[in-house]
């Protein structure tokens, strides 16, 4: 799952690499040159929403969500693992809400056009939700099944290493 890791935070990456050339340029054009973009804030939102899902998932992979672990720190080590294991399951919850809510958007909105961008479906711009889910669902299944990445693992190498 390494590889879809490394994905996940490539394209959450340059999904907001782009956003910060785009976002600036709209501005410039509208108080600089004084003729506004009507597309850098639309295309905007949308990287926005690719990054904050498929952002997201590669979050929970690196236990870089947000947590609260004042609870978690005052339970014992068996008691700390159930609760964990709840919240796996609770994640897993959410991404087969995702797939499923998130299939249903797309489908509804596939016909649907944005005015800024007339070629592109509405229904492709709600895509990350799905795609996000099941992403989010293998990272559940992945952590269940085989534990925690390894320290050695490419999603901690910014990490001090204790080996």
């Amino acid at each position: 799952m390494e590889w879809l890791y490394i994905a996940c935070i490539t394209i959450a990456g340059l999904a907001m690499l782009v956003m910060t050339v785009i976002i600036p340029y709209g501005v410039f054009m509208r108080y600089v040159v004084n003729s506004p973009a009507s597309w850098p804030e639309p295309a905007g939102i949308l990287l926005m929403v690719l990054f904050s899902f498929i952002g997201g998932a590669a979050a929970y992979r690196a236990k870089a969500h947000i947590a609260v672990a004042t609870l978690l720190n005052m339970l014992g080590d068996a008691k700390r693992g159930r609760l964990e294991r709840t919240a796996d399951a609770g994640m897993a919850i959410i991404g087969l809400f995702m797939i499923r809510w998130g299939v249903l958007l797309v489908q509804a909105t596939w016909q649907n056009t944005i005015a800024e961008f007339p070629e592109l479906s509405v229904g492709v711009t709600y895509l990350p939700i799905p795609t996000a889910g099941v992403i989010l669902l293998l990272f559940v299944i992945e952590r269940l099944w085989l534990g925690e990445p390894p320290p050695s693992s490419f999603t901690f190498r910014d990490q001090p290493q204790t080996e």
